[in-house]
Formats: structure tokens, sequence, C-alpha cells
């Protein structure tokens, strides 16, 4: 997304002052789109069931540790010299495998919603270009409101840069609330 903003506002400047003022611009704010699709609630509401199974296996796997390690240390002084390296060595296992899977767990967490959320952007974003296609804008910038720092952007006048978030939720069947 960078790169495509990057390579369109290279466009705009390479077409000059003159030629940039005669295209229509706009602009879009994804962010108060995306969180109204149907499609978001719904993948919000299973990242957030996968969040909370990873959540009790790694608490269960916490809890394990912590009774292993509060069995050793009430013992650790009846220990032989080889039984005491041999618990501790497990101890270290179990904290290393509880490592390992919270990595995992951040990771899967990472990939479902990659999973999730990638055809909820695309959707969004392919309404974006049917409403700017349909309106005859040659440059679409997403911005957060009316701010120009969102979209990479030193300055642009939200006055001369038309805000087509409205059409772009009517395309996605998206009420606008008001």
């Amino acid at each position: 997304m960078k790169k495509f903003l990057k390579l369109t506002l290279a466009l705009v400047f390479v077409l000059g002052a003159s030629s940039a003022s005669a295209q229509k611009l706009a602009r879009v704010d994804l962010a108060a789109i995306v969180p109204n699709m149907s499609e978001y609630t719904e993948a919000v509401t299973n990242l957030e069931a996968l969040g909370k199974e990873l959540s009790t296996q790694l608490e269960q796997m916490q809890v394990e540790l912590n009774n292993k390690y509060a069995e050793y240390e009430k013992s650790v002084a009846t220990f032989s010299d080889s039984v005491r390296q041999m618990k501790e060595r497990e101890l270290m296992d179990m904290q290393q495998r509880l490592s390992d899977m919270q990595q995992i767990a951040q990771q899967d967490i990472q990939k479902k919603e990659a999973e999730l959320m990638n055809p909820i952007y695309e959707k969004a974003n392919a309404a974006v270009d049917k409403v700017a296609k349909a309106g005859g804008y040659a440059v679409v910038f997403s911005t957060a409101g009316d701010q120009a720092a969102s979209a990479g952007l030193a300055y642009f006048d939200p006055a001369q840069v038309k805000d087509i978030t409205a059409e772009v939720k009517k395309e996605l069947g998206i009420a606008d609330a008001k």
C-alpha cells in the first residue's frame, strides 16, 4: 500500500502543477469503512477466539511449570547432585517449551489475522477502485479524516480533494451512521 501511495505521489508530481490541478483527486478514510464491514466483525470474533484458546494453553503450561518449580523448591535439599541437575534441566526445558509456545502462538495469531483481514481490505480496495473509476478520479489518497500526514502528505486542502468515504460505504452496503 505504501509503495502504491509513493508511486501515485510520484505520478502527481511528474504530471506537473498545471496538469495535476486539472486532475480529479479524492480521498477515502478506510479506517472509517473497514471496521463497519460485517466480515470485519466476524474476523475480529474469530481472532479473539483463537487468542483466548492460545492464551488458555499458555496459562496451563505456565501453571504446570509453576507447580513443578514449587515441587522442586520444596524438595531440592533432599536431592543428590545428579537428581537436582536433572530436575533443573527439566524445569529449563519446560521454560523453553513455554517460550517457544508463546512465539508460535504470536505467529499463529499474525498469520490468522492476515488470512482473515487481507480479503476484507481487498474488498474495500475494490470498492474504492469502483467508486474512483465511476467518479473519474485520477488519484485517491487514503487518509484518516482530514489528516494529510496519514496519507504521507505534508499538506492537502480537504476542500479541494473530495472525500469519497460515504460513496465507498454505500458501494459496500454499509449504512452511514449519522
